[in-house]
C-alpha cells in the first residue's frame, strides 16, 4: 500500500516537474506585461519602457506596459502579487514598493519578501532635490536659510504618501530640521508637473526623469542624496558634501508572483540580462542618469538576499523619521 501511494506521489512530481520543463520551453508564447506601479511619465515609468522595448524583441514577444498607480507603488505590485505565477505578468519593482513600504506603512498590501518571486536587480537610481526655477536661491545653501525661514508656507511634493519619493525627502528634511508640508500625488510625472508650475516648492525626484527637466532649465537642481556625486550631473554637489548627513536613491527589479516556476525565472532572467548588455539600452539609461548594475548583482539569488538587506537597511531612517502611513 505506501509502495503504490509512494508511486503515484512520484508520478504526479514527475509530471509537474515535466509540465514546467514544457512551459518554460514554450515560454512565452504570447504577450506579457509588464505593470510600472507609477503613473506614466514618471521615473520608473521613463526606465521600465526602455527595459520593456528590449525585453519584448529579446523574447520574441511583446512586453506590454501597465500602469497602475497608487498607495505609493502598492497598488500595482499587489496587482502582480495577485497574478498567475506563469511568468507572463511581473512588476518593475523599487526600494519604494519592496523595501521602505514595509516598515513605512501600518499594514503593507503585501510581503515584499513572502509574495514574489526575485528575478533580476536592472539600475541604481540616484535621488535628486529639484526646485521650482522663480525659487530665490542659488545653492544648496541658500536653499536651506530659505526654507529655515519659510518653512510654514512651503510645500514639497512627491509621487504618493510611502513612495520613494516621499521618503527621500522625509529624510532629507528631518536631518536639516525642515517641517515642511507634503503634497502628495499620484506619481512624479503629476508632482514635477506642478513643481514646474509653481504650486509647490521642492521635490526629491530621480535622476531619470529630473534630468531632462535641469537641462531644460524647467526646474533647478540643488543636491544629490547619495554618498557620491552623479557621472550624469558631475558638477552638482550631494547633500553630503554640503553638511547634511542623508542618502537616498531608489532602484529597480523585475518580480513576478510567488512560486514562479524556477525554468521561466531562468528564462525571463537570462533574457534581462540580455536586455542590460545591448548598448543602446546601456547608453540610454546611463544618459537618464542610472547606473545599470554589475553582473554579479543581476541574479534572482542576489535579488533575494538584496531585499531583506534593503527592507532591514531602511528601517532605521524610517522609525528614526516618526513618519508612518495607514
Amino acid at each position: 500500500m505506501f509502495r503504490a501511494t509512494l508511486k503515484v506521489v512520484l508520478s504526479a512530481v514527475i509530471a509537474l516537474a515535466a509540465t514546467a520543463i514544457a512551459g518554460a520551453q514554450d515560454f512565452p508564447n504570447r504577450p506579457l506585461t509588464m505593470v510600472i506601479p507609477f503613473a506614466a511619465g514618471g521615473p520608473t515609468d521613463v526606465l521600465g519602457r526602455i527595459v520593456a522595448q528590449r525585453l519584448g524583441e529579446v523574447l520574441g514577444q511583446q512586453v506590454v506596459v501597465e500602469n497602475v498607480g497608487g498607495a505609493g507603488g502598492g497598488n500595482g505590485s499587489q496587482r502582480v502579487a495577485n497574478a498567475p505565477a506563469d511568468g507572463y505578468t511581473m512588476v518593475l519593482g523599487t526600494v519604494g514598493t519592496h523595501a521602505q513600504n514595509q516598515t513605512l506603512y501600518k499594514r503593507p498590501l503585501y510581503n515584499a519578501e513572502g509574495d514574489f518571486t526575485p528575478v533580476a536587480l536592472l539600475a541604481d537610481v540616484p535621488i535628486v532635490l529639484v526646485i521650482r526655477k522663480d525659487l530665490p536661491v542659488k545653492n544648496f545653501k541658500d536653499f536651506l536659510a530659505y526654507a529655515k525661514a519659510n518653512a510654514a508656507k512651503m510645500t514639497f511634493a512627491s509621487a504618493g504618501a510611502g513612495s520613494a519619493s516621499h521618503l527621500a525627502c522625509t529624510v532629507f528634511n528631518t536631518a536639516a530640521g525642515l517641517p515642511i508640508t507634503h503634497v502628495p500625488y499620484r506619481g512624479t510625472g503629476p508632482a514635477m508637473q506642478d513643481l514646474q508650475g509653481g504650486r509647490v516648492d521642492y521635490l526629491c525626484d530621480m535622476i531619470s526623469t529630473a534630468k531632462p527637466q535641469i537641462d531644460g532649465g524647467a526646474v533647478k537642481p540643488i543636491a544629490i542624496l547619495t554618498k557620491d556625486r552623479s557621472p550624469a550631473l558631475p558638477d552638482l554637489s550631494s547633500a553630503i558634501e554640503e553638511g547634511t548627513q542623508v542618502e537616498a536613491y531608489t532602484w529597480n527589479a523585475i518580480f513576478l508572483p510567488k512560486n514562479a516556476p524556477k525554468p521561466i525565472v531562468a528564462k525571463l532572467n537570462a533574457a534581462l540580462v540580455e536586455t542590460l548588455k545591448t548598448p543602446w539600452v546601456r547608453e540610454r539609461l546611463e544618459g537618464l542618469g542610472a547606473v545599470v548594475v554589475a553582473p554579479d548583482r543581476q541574479t534572482p539569488e542576489y535579488l533575494t538576499s538584496f531585499v531583506k538587506s534593503e527592507i532591514e537597511k531602511w528601517a532605521a531612517p524610517i522609525k528614526a523619521s516618526g513618519v508612518q502611513v495607514e
